[in-house]
């Protein structure tokens, strides 16, 4: 059999898709090891495999993504590296057979390496090298070091690898970058490329990182060091639902972007997490058709010229609790209207505009600042501040938001997650941003910190959306969660998510009304792109009698609304929409065309809903303006002679 590299010498290879995604839809335990499975499950692991290679992969990883000492120390098994990375190779080379390549993975270390001690780097060197060492004893056709955001790590991992390796075998280094198609200390794709190359990597790549169209866009410079390239995206973002991650990016999706990269060049394709062997599937025949397609052009050169998921459960400690509190120290709750300028509007049927800014990645709040004062001379209401968006460096929107209402005298709408904190942690956010001034929350559960600089960080989920607006609902009534007076009691406005394009529609439809039960009082919907999608929700929520604000993202470009389309859980943009975009080309073109796709959705509900929650692409914030350009003014003139009424 040829060896890996000459196999690629002669054509594309199929890589095969995700372990973990596929372990747990078949009844394997979100906590559990998954690398130990292969000693005390081989079967199952055996049998993923084996369906990888019947849909057509050409490479198997070895399910030992994170048998290295420090990863397997929080299982007690620390002092089995040698005998799980082993009992990997084993299952894979049954599995594999004649027909596929076995390659063996090695993951980070799971310990954070930013400006890391010589200690610390000795100790994740040794753990990293020790594990590619069994596996190249072990057999392996090749080590592939993946899924690295921190460059100093990925770096002592490669030369771990190639000094394993010792000639043997190649090493294939796969980086995993943001959506910028940078490494968490901003290094480029193409830079670090370069780099994996002259630490001793035969091939270079991306894995996890979104979906197919980061992928591609990370891999493309990648193309010009000369080496083969590696390419295995996930199967879009993930999004939580009820105790797992769902993943939204087709197979049919997967095989377009496989063919545009076997046609760029890319020599090694695969599916990260949320993949199935219905991805490799269709990657395998678009391999079909680029080994065609090369076999084609090299006859007629010679006739001359012209010629998966971690699974994560999520402990709502409130189910007992009802919406009205359960003892004799509860106080009443401030009327709606009485709690902020935002409910004050609403409430006499002011249309209301919410639009997003959210804390710089670092210290600087100055363009956000900047940002929050051109939207309110424009008209706009309230700064919408997300909470930890994407799992990197920034601010505490909590922060961000008092800066906000100081500086520019403008209130702001809280999001509160509950990925990031406990039980304690929540509470403690939640009164503290009270004393604060700020009054206007937006609660959601939040997805996972998969995606981001820190994949491995711990996501918490004590409380899911439903637990925090009890919270908070109890909190308004002067109770904490055990049942205690505050001493007072809190003035929240309790807005939460919706998403009328959601995969599981009914199940969107009972959350909400579970969620109004608990103490929501407003929706801000997911944007929405489909009049007739966004009319049928209105309707069907009507009986719960919630304001709705509706989200509005305008799309910036063609490429923008197929990312969305195709990758973002429970957002759906139709093909006149995006055929739209697509015929509006690029630039200045394309953004107009996009502001007016969202104040075409504006129009058609603006006598239904209280307000817009505008999100600006790429913080391009006067596009908000011109988004509610004209749908203000009337709206304006009526809430001055209200309020003067009042008066």
């Amino acid at each position: 059999m040829a060896t890996l590299l000459e196999a690629l010498a002669g054509g594309p290879l199929v890589v095969d898709g995700a372990m973990g995604s596929q372990l747990f839809e078949r009844g394997i335990l979100h906590n559990a090891c998954l690398e130990e499975l292969c000693v005390s499950k081989p079967d199952v692991i055996r049998k993923v495999h084996e369906d990888y290679v019947r849909a057509g992969a050409q490479v198997l990883e070895t399910n030992t993504f994170g048998a290295n000492a420090m990863r397997l120390e929080k299982y007690g098994l620390a002092g089995k590296v040698t005998e799980l990375n082993e009992a990997a190779v084993k299952v894979a080379r049954e599995a594999a057979g004649a027909k596929a390549f076995v390659v063996g993975a090695v993951g980070p270390s799971g310990y954070f390496l930013g400006d890391a001690l010589p200690d610390d780097l000795s100790k994740v060197r040794a753990a990293l090298h020790a594990q590619a060492e069994v596996l190249v004893g072990s057999g392996v056709d090749g080590i592939v070091v993946e899924t690295f955001r921190q460059t100093n790590e990925l770096r002592i991992a490669i030369e771990g690898a190639v000094a394993a390796a010792g000639g043997k075998i190649p090493v294939i280094a796969s980086a995993s970058v943001d959506e910028r198609s940078r490494m968490a200390d901003g290094t480029s794709s193409a830079e670090i490329s370069r780099l994996m190359r002259e630490w001793g990597a035969s091939v270079v790549g991306v894995n996890c990182c979104d979906g197919p169209m980061n992928v591609l866009e990370a891999i493309t410079p990648m193309l010009e060091l000369g080496v083969p390239v590696w390419a295995v995206p996930n199967a879009g973002l993930p999004r939580r639902v009820d105790e797992r991650l769902v993943y939204v990016s087709t197979s049919e999706y997967f095989g377009v972007f496989a063919r545009r990269m076997f046609k760029l060049g890319v020599k090694l394709v695969g599916g990260c997490c949320g993949t199935t062997p219905d991805h490799v599937r269709r990657i395998a025949a678009a391999a079909r058709m680029a080994s065609a397609a090369e076999r084609s052009a090299a006859e007629d050169a010679s006739q001359g010229p012209g010629s998966d998921s971690v699974e994560l459960r999520a402990r709502d400690a409130f189910e007992a609790w009802s919406a009205d509190p359960p003892d004799a120290h509860a106080a009443s709750a401030a009327p709606f209207a009485e709690r902020s300028d935002l409910a004050a509007k609403i409430a006499r049927g002011r249309f209301v505009v919410s639009v997003e800014v959210n804390p710089p990645v670092g210290l600087d709040l100055a363009k956000a600042i900047g940002a929050a004062k051109m939207l309110k001379s424009g008209g706009v209401d309230v700064i919408n501040i997300a909470d930890g968006a994407r799992a990197q460096s920034r601010m505490g929107n909590v922060a961000m938001a008092m800066r906000v209402q100081e500086q520019c005298g403008m209130e702001t709408i809280l999001h509160v997650c509950g990925r990031d904190r406990n039980l304690l942690g929540t509470l403690a956010h939640l009164l503290g941003a009270h004393e604060l001034g700020v009054k206007n929350l937006v609660i959601i559960t939040g997805d996972p910190p998969k995606m981001g600089d820190f994949p491995d960080a711990s996501a918490v989920y004590d409380l899911d959306s439903i637990g925090i607006l009890k919270l908070a609902a109890r909190l308004n009534h002067g109770i904490d969660p055990g049942g205690k007076p505050l001493g007072g009691a809190t003035r929240f406005v309790l807005a939460t998510g919706a998403e009328p394009a959601a995969l599981n529609y009914e199940r969107e439809l009972a959350r909400l009304a579970q969620k109004k039960q608990a103490g929501a009082e407003i929706v801000m919907t997911q944007p929405v792109y489909d009049p007739a999608v966004l009319e049928k929700f209105l309707d069907d929520i009507a009986p719960l009698g919630l304001p709705v604000l509706v989200g509005l993202l305008p799309l910036a470009s063609y490429r923008n609304a197929e990312f969305l389309h195709n990758e973002v859980p429970g957002m759906q943009v139709p093909d006149a929409v995006r055929e739209r975009m697509r015929k509006a080309g690029t630039g200045a073109a394309a953004r107009k065309e996009g502001v007016a796709i969202a104040r075409e959705m504006l129009a058609a509900v603006r006598s239904r809903v209280a307000g817009a929650y505008i999100m600006p692409p790429l913080e391009r914030y006067e596009l908000a303006l011109e988004v509610v350009d004209g749908f203000l003014e009337a709206d304006a003139r009526a809430d001055r002679r209200a309020v003067a009424a009042k008066a």
